[in-house]
C-alpha cells in the first residue's frame, strides 16, 4: 500500500515536471530542444558536475556529453569552467539563461505543503519531514 502511494506521488511530480518542461520547449531561435532541456535539467540537478560525471549519469560517451554541453553553452544555458587543480578537468553548471527559462521553484509543491499545514499538526508534519529525509537518504544509498 505504501509503495503504491509513493509511486503515485512520484508519478504526479514527474508528470508536472514534464508539463513544465514541455511548456517551455518552443520552436524558436536559441530555444532548447526537449533533449537539450533534459540535459540542462540533469546539470542543474547534479549541481556542478564534471563532464565525465555528467556523461556517467546519463550513460553516454564523454564525446557525446561534450557535444551536448557545447550546444547548451553556445545557447547560454550552460557554463564550462576549467578546474583550478587540474586544467584537464572541466566542470559544467547552468548559465543565467537557464534560470530565466527553467522554473526552479515548484509552486504545486508549495501549495500542497500549505494545505498540509492546515490539515495536520506540527508534530505530524515534523514526522513527515523526517520520513521524507529518510526516504531521500535511502534513495541515495
Amino acid at each position: 500500500m505504501l509503495y503504491r502511494k509513493l509511486k503515485t506521488l512520484y508519478e504526479k511530480v514527474r508528470l508536472q515536471h514534464y508539463r513544465d518542461l514541455f511548456s517551455r520547449v518552443k520552436e524558436r531561435d536559441g530555444s532548447l530542444s526537449a533533449t537539450e532541456a533534459y540535459a540542462a535539467d540533469v546539470i542543474y540537478l547534479l549541481g556542478s558536475p564534471t563532464v565525465s560525471a555528467f556523461a556517467d549519469t546519463l550513460g553516454i560517451s564523454q564525446p557525446n556529453a561534450t557535444y551536448k554541453i557545447n550546444n547548451l553553452a553556445s545557447k547560454g544555458y550552460a557554463v564550462r569552467t576549467a578546474s583550478d587543480e587540474d586544467r584537464r578537468e572541466c566542470r559544467v553548471s547552468v548559465g543565467e539563461r537557464f534560470y530565466s527559462y527553467y522554473n526552479t521553484d515548484y509552486p504545486f509543491i508549495e501549495k500542497s505543503v500549505e494545505k498540509l499545514k492546515k490539515d495536520y499538526t506540527p508534530e505530524q508534519l515534523a514526522l513527515l519531514e523526517q520520513m521524507v529525509d529518510d526516504m531521500v537518504r535511502y534513495m541515495e544509498e
